[in-house]
Protein backbone atom coordinates (compact mmCIF):
# COMPACT_ATOMS: atom_id res chain seq x y z
CA UNK A 1 0.00 0.00 0.00
CA UNK A 2 1.13 3.43 -1.33
CA UNK A 3 2.67 5.40 2.02
CA UNK A 4 0.49 9.02 2.30
CA UNK A 5 1.67 12.20 2.78
CA UNK A 6 -0.71 15.29 3.63
CA UNK A 7 0.76 18.80 2.88
CA UNK A 8 -0.81 21.94 4.27
CA UNK A 9 -0.68 24.58 1.41
CA UNK A 10 -0.76 24.87 -2.35
CA UNK A 11 1.79 27.59 -2.52
CA UNK A 12 4.95 27.29 -4.31
CA UNK A 13 6.90 25.09 -2.05
CA UNK A 14 4.14 22.50 -1.05
CA UNK A 15 3.23 22.39 -4.95
CA UNK A 16 6.91 21.52 -5.18
CA UNK A 17 7.40 18.91 -2.40
CA UNK A 18 4.31 17.24 -3.56
CA UNK A 19 5.39 16.60 -7.17
CA UNK A 20 8.73 14.92 -5.99
CA UNK A 21 6.98 12.90 -3.41
CA UNK A 22 4.18 11.64 -6.32
CA UNK A 23 6.61 10.75 -8.48
CA UNK A 24 8.57 8.83 -6.12
CA UNK A 25 4.92 6.39 -5.64
CA UNK A 26 3.70 8.38 -2.47
CA UNK A 27 -0.01 8.86 -2.40
CA UNK A 28 -0.19 12.75 -1.71
CA UNK A 29 -3.05 15.28 -0.68
CA UNK A 30 -2.68 19.08 -0.46
CA UNK A 31 -5.11 20.81 1.67
CA UNK A 32 -5.22 24.18 0.86
CA UNK A 33 -7.13 27.07 3.07
CA UNK A 34 -7.90 29.50 -0.62
CA UNK A 35 -10.01 29.29 -2.72
CA UNK A 36 -7.03 28.79 -5.14
CA UNK A 37 -3.59 27.67 -5.69
CA UNK A 38 -0.55 29.60 -5.55
CA UNK A 39 0.12 31.27 -1.98
CA UNK A 40 1.47 34.35 -2.19
CA UNK A 41 1.58 33.93 -5.63
CA UNK A 42 -1.81 33.71 -6.26
CA UNK A 43 -3.72 35.90 -8.96
CA UNK A 44 -6.84 37.67 -9.30
CA UNK A 45 -8.48 38.27 -12.82
CA UNK A 46 -11.43 41.50 -12.56
CA UNK A 47 -13.23 44.19 -14.80
CA UNK A 48 -10.52 42.45 -17.68
CA UNK A 49 -7.35 42.99 -15.65
CA UNK A 50 -5.28 40.14 -14.37
CA UNK A 51 -3.43 40.83 -11.61
CA UNK A 52 -0.79 38.61 -9.74
CA UNK A 53 -0.63 39.36 -6.38
CA UNK A 54 2.47 38.58 -5.11
CA UNK A 55 6.16 37.73 -6.75
CA UNK A 56 6.84 39.78 -9.86
CA UNK A 57 10.25 39.38 -10.69
CA UNK A 58 11.28 36.24 -12.49
CA UNK A 59 14.68 35.53 -11.46
CA UNK A 60 17.28 32.80 -11.38
CA UNK A 61 15.34 30.64 -14.57
CA UNK A 62 18.00 28.02 -14.04
CA UNK A 63 15.92 26.96 -10.79
CA UNK A 64 13.18 26.33 -12.57
CA UNK A 65 14.21 24.74 -15.41
CA UNK A 66 15.99 22.75 -13.07
CA UNK A 67 12.38 21.26 -11.93
CA UNK A 68 10.60 21.22 -15.19
CA UNK A 69 13.40 19.12 -16.33
CA UNK A 70 12.79 16.70 -13.38
CA UNK A 71 9.58 15.91 -14.76
CA UNK A 72 9.94 15.36 -18.70
CA UNK A 73 9.56 18.97 -19.26
CA UNK A 74 10.94 23.13 -19.81
CA UNK A 75 9.85 25.97 -19.21
CA UNK A 76 8.20 26.64 -22.87
CA UNK A 77 6.26 23.61 -22.83
CA UNK A 78 4.32 26.07 -20.31
CA UNK A 79 4.62 29.48 -21.51
CA UNK A 80 6.64 32.30 -23.43
CA UNK A 81 9.52 33.48 -21.56
CA UNK A 82 10.57 36.75 -22.09
CA UNK A 83 14.12 38.50 -21.29
CA UNK A 84 13.24 42.25 -20.42
CA UNK A 85 15.66 44.57 -21.51
CA UNK A 86 16.04 46.46 -20.06
CA UNK A 87 15.86 44.72 -17.05
CA UNK A 88 14.33 47.71 -14.76
CA UNK A 89 14.76 51.40 -14.69
CA UNK A 90 15.89 53.12 -11.49
CA UNK A 91 14.99 56.61 -10.56
CA UNK A 92 17.52 58.31 -8.57
CA UNK A 93 17.05 61.40 -5.69
CA UNK A 94 17.60 64.07 -8.78
CA UNK A 95 14.47 62.36 -10.74
CA UNK A 96 16.75 61.41 -13.06
CA UNK A 97 17.15 57.38 -14.32
CA UNK A 98 18.55 54.90 -15.28
CA UNK A 99 17.64 52.13 -17.71
CA UNK A 100 19.54 49.06 -16.68
CA UNK A 101 20.47 47.49 -19.27
CA UNK A 102 20.18 43.37 -20.19
CA UNK A 103 23.49 43.96 -21.93
CA UNK A 104 26.54 43.39 -20.11
CA UNK A 105 28.46 45.84 -22.59
CA UNK A 106 26.04 48.04 -22.64
CA UNK A 107 25.97 48.20 -18.42
CA UNK A 108 29.71 48.09 -17.99
CA UNK A 109 30.02 51.71 -20.18
CA UNK A 110 27.42 52.57 -18.02
CA UNK A 111 29.76 51.98 -14.89
CA UNK A 112 32.66 53.33 -16.55
CA UNK A 113 30.58 56.65 -17.29
CA UNK A 114 30.08 56.92 -13.39
CA UNK A 115 33.47 55.72 -11.95
CA UNK A 116 36.55 55.65 -14.06
CA UNK A 117 37.63 51.75 -13.91
CA UNK A 118 34.76 50.21 -12.46
CA UNK A 119 33.80 48.44 -16.03
CA UNK A 120 37.36 45.96 -14.80
CA UNK A 121 35.82 45.69 -11.07
CA UNK A 122 32.52 45.23 -12.24
CA UNK A 123 33.97 41.77 -13.95
CA UNK A 124 36.01 40.94 -10.62
CA UNK A 125 32.93 41.37 -8.86
CA UNK A 126 30.81 39.12 -11.35
CA UNK A 127 33.54 36.22 -11.58
CA UNK A 128 33.01 36.04 -7.68
CA UNK A 129 29.28 36.60 -7.38
CA UNK A 130 29.33 33.53 -10.00
CA UNK A 131 31.53 31.77 -7.86
CA UNK A 132 29.02 32.15 -4.95
CA UNK A 133 25.94 31.48 -7.14
CA UNK A 134 27.47 28.18 -8.26
CA UNK A 135 28.50 26.86 -4.97
CA UNK A 136 25.29 28.42 -3.30
CA UNK A 137 22.51 26.79 -5.72
CA UNK A 138 24.40 23.33 -6.53
CA UNK A 139 25.60 22.64 -2.75
CA UNK A 140 24.34 24.76 -0.20
CA UNK A 141 20.83 25.59 -0.88
CA UNK A 142 20.09 21.44 -1.19
CA UNK A 143 21.26 20.69 2.46
CA UNK A 144 18.76 19.72 4.82
CA UNK A 145 20.71 22.00 7.46
CA UNK A 146 19.81 19.18 10.36
CA UNK A 147 23.33 18.63 10.76
CA UNK A 148 26.60 20.51 11.07
CA UNK A 149 28.42 17.33 9.24
CA UNK A 150 26.68 18.26 6.15
CA UNK A 151 28.93 20.80 5.76
CA UNK A 152 32.06 18.80 5.96
CA UNK A 153 32.40 17.90 2.60
CA UNK A 154 35.83 19.21 1.32
CA UNK A 155 34.22 21.56 -1.90
CA UNK A 156 31.29 22.64 0.38
CA UNK A 157 34.09 23.43 3.31
CA UNK A 158 36.18 25.42 0.57
CA UNK A 159 32.99 27.37 -0.68
CA UNK A 160 32.10 28.38 3.21
CA UNK A 161 35.51 29.84 3.39
CA UNK A 162 35.68 31.72 0.01
CA UNK A 163 31.88 32.98 0.71
CA UNK A 164 32.43 36.08 2.60
CA UNK A 165 29.83 34.74 5.38
CA UNK A 166 31.43 36.62 8.25
CA UNK A 167 31.37 40.19 5.82
CA UNK A 168 28.89 42.36 5.55
CA UNK A 169 27.70 43.28 1.89
CA UNK A 170 27.70 47.12 2.38
CA UNK A 171 31.75 46.68 3.08
CA UNK A 172 32.35 43.98 0.36
CA UNK A 173 30.81 45.89 -2.40
CA UNK A 174 32.90 49.35 -1.32
CA UNK A 175 35.97 47.43 -1.91
CA UNK A 176 34.86 47.29 -5.70
CA UNK A 177 33.20 50.52 -6.11
CA UNK A 178 32.54 54.27 -4.67
CA UNK A 179 29.82 55.84 -6.55
CA UNK A 180 26.47 56.37 -4.62
CA UNK A 181 24.53 54.77 -8.04
CA UNK A 182 26.55 51.96 -8.55
CA UNK A 183 26.43 51.35 -5.06
CA UNK A 184 22.38 51.64 -4.81
CA UNK A 185 22.50 49.28 -8.08
CA UNK A 186 24.03 46.53 -6.27
CA UNK A 187 22.43 47.08 -3.44
CA UNK A 188 19.09 47.18 -4.62
CA UNK A 189 18.83 42.82 -5.07
CA UNK A 190 19.47 42.01 -1.11
CA UNK A 191 16.64 44.00 0.24
CA UNK A 192 14.26 41.47 -0.85
CA UNK A 193 16.26 39.44 1.53
CA UNK A 194 14.99 41.09 4.47
CA UNK A 195 18.19 43.36 6.14
CA UNK A 196 19.95 45.93 5.57
CA UNK A 197 22.84 45.75 2.90
CA UNK A 198 25.17 45.92 6.28
CA UNK A 199 23.75 43.46 7.82
CA UNK A 200 23.17 40.85 5.12
CA UNK A 201 26.20 38.26 4.48
CA UNK A 202 28.16 38.97 1.74
CA UNK A 203 27.76 35.89 0.16
CA UNK A 204 24.29 37.50 -1.08
CA UNK A 205 26.28 39.00 -3.35
CA UNK A 206 25.58 36.06 -5.51
CA UNK A 207 22.09 37.68 -6.09
CA UNK A 208 23.74 40.54 -8.21
CA UNK A 209 24.60 37.47 -10.22
CA UNK A 210 21.30 36.54 -10.99
CA UNK A 211 20.28 39.90 -11.24
CA UNK A 212 23.00 40.92 -14.05
CA UNK A 213 24.09 37.91 -15.46
CA UNK A 214 21.11 35.38 -15.67
CA UNK A 215 18.93 38.31 -16.46
CA UNK A 216 14.95 39.66 -15.35
CA UNK A 217 12.75 37.71 -17.25
CA UNK A 218 8.80 37.71 -17.55
CA UNK A 219 6.23 34.85 -18.55
CA UNK A 220 3.94 35.71 -20.99
CA UNK A 221 0.05 35.73 -19.21
CA UNK A 222 1.62 36.82 -15.69
CA UNK A 223 4.03 35.31 -12.93
CA UNK A 224 0.42 32.81 -12.05
CA UNK A 225 1.74 31.22 -15.15
CA UNK A 226 4.47 28.82 -13.01
CA UNK A 227 2.29 28.18 -10.71
CA UNK A 228 -0.36 26.41 -13.14
CA UNK A 229 2.58 24.58 -14.89
CA UNK A 230 4.08 23.16 -11.03
CA UNK A 231 0.22 22.36 -10.16
CA UNK A 232 -0.47 20.28 -13.72
CA UNK A 233 2.75 18.66 -13.34
CA UNK A 234 1.77 17.62 -9.42
CA UNK A 235 -1.54 16.40 -11.06
CA UNK A 236 -0.05 14.40 -13.64
CA UNK A 237 1.96 12.71 -10.67
CA UNK A 238 -1.59 11.53 -9.10
CA UNK A 239 -1.55 14.57 -6.23
CA UNK A 240 -4.73 15.47 -4.95
CA UNK A 241 -5.87 19.44 -4.57
CA UNK A 242 -7.98 20.22 -2.15
CA UNK A 243 -8.94 23.90 -1.75
CA UNK A 244 -11.10 25.48 0.73
CA UNK A 245 -9.89 22.88 3.56
CA UNK A 246 -8.36 24.88 6.08
CA UNK A 247 -6.40 22.94 8.17
CA UNK A 248 -7.73 23.15 12.40
CA UNK A 249 -5.72 20.69 13.80
CA UNK A 250 -4.70 17.00 14.11
CA UNK A 251 -5.15 14.09 16.06
CA UNK A 252 -1.99 12.18 17.49
CA UNK A 253 -1.39 8.98 19.13
CA UNK A 254 2.22 9.36 20.97
CA UNK A 255 4.98 11.03 18.65
CA UNK A 256 2.63 10.57 15.60
CA UNK A 257 0.04 12.83 13.80
CA UNK A 258 -2.77 10.51 12.84
CA UNK A 259 -4.79 13.07 10.63
CA UNK A 260 -5.32 16.16 9.98
CA UNK A 261 -8.70 17.81 11.04
CA UNK A 262 -10.51 20.27 9.02
CA UNK A 263 -14.58 21.47 8.71
CA UNK A 264 -14.61 18.96 5.79
CA UNK A 265 -13.79 16.08 7.05
CA UNK A 266 -10.08 14.04 8.50
CA UNK A 267 -7.28 13.10 6.48
CA UNK A 268 -5.35 10.44 7.33
CA UNK A 269 -2.12 10.25 6.68
CA UNK A 270 1.81 8.36 7.28
CA UNK A 271 3.65 11.81 6.59
CA UNK A 272 2.52 15.51 7.23
CA UNK A 273 4.28 18.59 5.89
CA UNK A 274 3.54 22.15 6.54
CA UNK A 275 3.48 24.53 3.88
CA UNK A 276 1.88 26.94 5.61
CA UNK A 277 3.05 29.67 7.96
CA UNK A 278 5.48 28.18 10.20
CA UNK A 279 5.05 29.96 13.35
CA UNK A 280 1.24 29.80 12.87
CA UNK A 281 1.54 25.59 12.87
CA UNK A 282 3.58 25.82 15.73
CA UNK A 283 1.60 27.99 17.77
CA UNK A 284 -1.99 27.26 16.41
CA UNK A 285 -2.21 23.74 15.23
CA UNK A 286 0.95 21.47 16.76
CA UNK A 287 -1.03 21.34 20.37
CA UNK A 288 1.94 21.29 23.10
CA UNK A 289 4.14 19.40 19.88
CA UNK A 290 5.59 22.61 18.58
CA UNK A 291 9.06 23.18 17.35
CA UNK A 292 9.94 26.25 18.76
CA UNK A 293 7.92 28.93 21.63
CA UNK A 294 6.77 32.04 21.37
CA UNK A 295 9.63 33.37 23.04
CA UNK A 296 11.87 31.39 19.98
CA UNK A 297 9.31 33.42 17.16
CA UNK A 298 9.43 37.01 18.65
CA UNK A 299 13.14 36.95 18.61
CA UNK A 300 13.41 36.56 14.95
CA UNK A 301 14.34 39.44 12.70
CA UNK A 302 11.74 39.62 10.32
CA UNK A 303 11.97 40.42 6.27
CA UNK A 304 9.40 43.14 5.67
CA UNK A 305 5.64 43.55 5.16
CA UNK A 306 4.59 45.30 2.59
CA UNK A 307 1.59 47.74 1.36
CA UNK A 308 0.49 46.64 -2.04
CA UNK A 309 -1.60 48.28 -4.83
CA UNK A 310 -3.52 46.67 -7.34
CA UNK A 311 -4.65 49.20 -9.69
CA UNK A 312 -6.58 49.46 -13.16
CA UNK A 313 -6.44 52.55 -15.17
CA UNK A 314 -8.20 53.82 -18.69
CA UNK A 315 -5.06 55.34 -20.66
CA UNK A 316 -1.42 54.38 -21.35
CA UNK A 317 1.31 55.36 -19.08
CA UNK A 318 4.34 56.74 -20.90
CA UNK A 319 8.36 57.05 -18.93
CA UNK A 320 8.01 53.65 -17.53
CA UNK A 321 9.48 50.22 -17.62
CA UNK A 322 7.85 46.76 -16.57
CA UNK A 323 9.93 47.18 -13.43
CA UNK A 324 10.53 50.15 -12.17
CA UNK A 325 12.63 51.42 -8.58
CA UNK A 326 11.77 54.84 -7.14
CA UNK A 327 14.96 55.10 -4.97
CA UNK A 328 14.07 59.32 -4.79
CA UNK A 329 14.32 59.36 -0.92
CA UNK A 330 16.61 58.24 1.46
CA UNK A 331 16.89 54.36 1.68
CA UNK A 332 18.95 54.74 5.03
CA UNK A 333 15.69 56.61 6.54
CA UNK A 334 13.17 54.60 5.37
CA UNK A 335 15.38 51.28 5.92
CA UNK A 336 15.54 52.62 9.65
CA UNK A 337 11.68 52.67 9.81
CA UNK A 338 11.64 49.26 9.10
CA UNK A 339 14.25 47.45 10.71
CA UNK A 340 15.23 49.44 13.70
CA UNK A 341 12.49 51.88 14.71
CA UNK A 342 9.58 50.11 13.30
CA UNK A 343 6.55 52.89 11.95
CA UNK A 344 5.29 53.65 8.37
CA UNK A 345 7.96 55.53 6.71
CA UNK A 346 7.75 59.31 6.23
CA UNK A 347 8.96 59.57 2.65
CA UNK A 348 9.10 55.16 1.16
CA UNK A 349 10.88 54.14 -1.45
CA UNK A 350 8.84 52.04 -3.84
CA UNK A 351 8.75 49.90 -6.67
CA UNK A 352 6.31 49.59 -9.58
CA UNK A 353 5.43 47.30 -12.14
CA UNK A 354 3.94 47.81 -15.51
CA UNK A 355 3.36 44.32 -16.83
CA UNK A 356 0.89 45.60 -19.39
CA UNK A 357 3.82 46.95 -21.41
CA UNK A 358 5.47 43.76 -21.79
CA UNK A 359 2.06 41.80 -22.10
CA UNK A 360 -1.20 42.69 -23.75
CA UNK A 361 -3.34 39.97 -22.47
CA UNK A 362 -3.00 41.49 -18.47
CA UNK A 363 -5.14 44.57 -19.18
CA UNK A 364 -8.31 45.55 -21.90
CA UNK A 365 -6.75 47.40 -24.91
CA UNK A 366 -5.54 50.93 -24.03
CA UNK A 367 -5.53 50.22 -20.39
CA UNK A 368 -3.00 49.76 -17.82
CA UNK A 369 -2.39 47.43 -15.05
CA UNK A 370 -0.21 48.78 -12.54
CA UNK A 371 1.26 47.20 -9.22
CA UNK A 372 2.86 49.29 -6.69
CA UNK A 373 4.79 47.93 -3.45
CA UNK A 374 6.04 50.13 -0.58
CA UNK A 375 8.31 47.72 1.95
CA UNK A 376 7.30 48.38 6.02
CA UNK A 377 8.00 47.02 9.20
CA UNK A 378 6.00 44.11 9.85
CA UNK A 379 3.11 44.13 12.41
CA UNK A 380 2.17 47.81 12.41
CA UNK A 381 -1.09 48.82 12.92
CA UNK A 382 -3.16 48.72 9.39
CA UNK A 383 -5.92 50.62 9.09
CA UNK A 384 -7.94 52.48 5.57
CA UNK A 385 -6.82 55.54 6.42
CA UNK A 386 -3.20 54.69 6.20
CA UNK A 387 -3.35 52.58 2.86
CA UNK A 388 -5.56 56.01 1.24
CA UNK A 389 -2.99 58.57 2.52
CA UNK A 390 0.17 56.58 0.88
CA UNK A 391 -1.87 55.92 -2.12
CA UNK A 392 -2.23 59.50 -2.79
CA UNK A 393 1.69 60.14 -2.09
CA UNK A 394 2.66 57.69 -4.67
CA UNK A 395 0.18 59.06 -7.51
CA UNK A 396 1.57 62.23 -6.03
CA UNK A 397 5.24 61.33 -6.43
CA UNK A 398 4.37 59.52 -9.78
CA UNK A 399 3.12 62.43 -11.68
CA UNK A 400 6.20 64.29 -9.96
CA UNK A 401 8.40 62.18 -11.03
CA UNK A 402 7.13 60.77 -14.01
CA UNK A 403 4.72 63.07 -15.44
CA UNK A 404 1.95 60.46 -15.00
CA UNK A 405 -1.13 62.00 -13.98
CA UNK A 406 -3.20 59.38 -13.32
CA UNK A 407 -6.06 60.26 -10.82
CA UNK A 408 -8.68 60.58 -12.85
CA UNK A 409 -7.90 57.35 -15.11
CA UNK A 410 -8.15 54.62 -12.01
CA UNK A 411 -11.32 52.14 -12.87
CA UNK A 412 -10.35 49.49 -10.74
CA UNK A 413 -7.99 49.80 -7.07
CA UNK A 414 -7.59 46.94 -4.34
CA UNK A 415 -5.21 47.63 -1.72
CA UNK A 416 -3.26 44.30 0.56
CA UNK A 417 -1.40 44.77 3.32
CA UNK A 418 -0.12 43.44 6.95
CA UNK A 419 -3.95 42.75 8.10
CA UNK A 420 -4.34 40.71 4.90
CA UNK A 421 -1.08 38.96 4.71
CA UNK A 422 -2.14 37.54 8.30
CA UNK A 423 -5.74 36.55 7.37
CA UNK A 424 -5.02 35.04 3.90
CA UNK A 425 -1.94 33.34 4.79
CA UNK A 426 -1.93 33.49 8.68
CA UNK A 427 1.62 35.52 8.16
CA UNK A 428 3.65 35.88 11.44
CA UNK A 429 3.15 39.53 12.32
CA UNK A 430 1.75 40.02 8.58
CA UNK A 431 5.09 39.29 7.04
CA UNK A 432 5.43 39.56 3.22
CA UNK A 433 9.01 37.89 2.81
CA UNK A 434 9.78 35.79 5.90
CA UNK A 435 13.10 35.50 7.95
CA UNK A 436 15.32 38.05 7.48
CA UNK A 437 18.70 36.28 5.70
CA UNK A 438 21.07 37.85 8.34
CA UNK A 439 23.98 35.74 9.44
CA UNK A 440 22.37 34.38 12.96
CA UNK A 441 19.35 32.91 10.79
CA UNK A 442 21.17 30.84 7.93
CA UNK A 443 21.40 27.25 7.05
CA UNK A 444 21.52 25.42 10.48
CA UNK A 445 20.24 28.72 12.12
CA UNK A 446 16.80 28.85 10.68
CA UNK A 447 13.69 26.95 11.69
CA UNK A 448 14.41 23.00 11.60
CA UNK A 449 12.23 21.45 8.53
CA UNK A 450 12.05 18.54 10.31
CA UNK A 451 9.71 18.84 13.97
CA UNK A 452 11.72 17.32 17.31
CA UNK A 453 8.96 15.95 18.97
CA UNK A 454 6.69 14.45 15.93
CA UNK A 455 8.60 11.56 14.10
CA UNK A 456 5.96 11.94 10.78
CA UNK A 457 6.03 16.14 10.75
CA UNK A 458 8.20 18.61 8.43
CA UNK A 459 7.82 22.08 7.05
CA UNK A 460 8.67 23.66 3.78
CA UNK A 461 8.69 27.40 2.66
CA UNK A 462 9.63 30.99 3.45
CA UNK A 463 10.72 30.50 7.35
CA UNK A 464 12.80 27.28 6.78
CA UNK A 465 15.69 26.58 4.61
CA UNK A 466 16.84 27.39 2.40
CA UNK A 467 15.24 30.45 2.71
CA UNK A 468 12.38 33.25 1.19
CA UNK A 469 11.63 34.34 -2.23
CA UNK A 470 10.13 31.97 -5.40
CA UNK A 471 13.25 30.13 -6.33
CA UNK A 472 14.58 29.04 -2.67
CA UNK A 473 10.74 27.47 -2.06
CA UNK A 474 11.13 25.36 -4.88
CA UNK A 475 14.31 24.04 -3.63
CA UNK A 476 12.45 24.24 -0.07
CA UNK A 477 9.82 21.42 -1.08
CA UNK A 478 11.82 19.43 -3.03
CA UNK A 479 14.59 19.07 -0.30
CA UNK A 480 11.59 18.30 2.45
CA UNK A 481 10.31 15.65 -0.34
CA UNK A 482 13.78 14.27 -0.48
CA UNK A 483 14.04 13.83 3.36
CA UNK A 484 10.78 11.91 3.50
CA UNK A 485 11.71 9.64 1.13
CA UNK A 486 15.44 9.28 3.08
CA UNK A 487 13.55 8.37 5.95
CA UNK A 488 11.29 5.38 4.21
CA UNK A 489 14.58 3.66 2.68
CA UNK A 490 16.18 3.71 5.84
Amino acid sequence: MKKRVTILGAGISGLSASAFLAKEGFDVTILEKNTTTGGRARQFHKDGFVFDMGPSWYWMPDVFERFYNQFGYTASDFYELKRLDPSYRVYWPDHSHTDVPASMTELESWFESLEPGSSQKLKAFLKDAKYKYEVGMQDLVFKPSLSLMEFADSRVLKGLLNMHILSSFSKYIRKYFKHPKILSLLEFPVLFLGAMPNETPALYSLMNYADISLGTWYPMGGMHKFIEAFEKIAKEQGVKILTDHEVTGFNYENKQILSAKTEKGEFESDFFISGADYQHTDSKLLNGHANYSEKYWNKRTMAPSCLLYYVGINKRVSNLQHHNLFFDESLEVHGKEIYKDPQWPTAPLFYLSVPSLTDSSVAPEGYENLFFLIPIAPDLKDQEEIRDKYFELLLDRLKTITGNDIKENIVYKRSFSISDFKKDYHAFKGNAYGLANTLRQTAILKPSLKNKNLDNFYYTGQLTVPGPGVPPSIISGEVVANEIIKTLKH
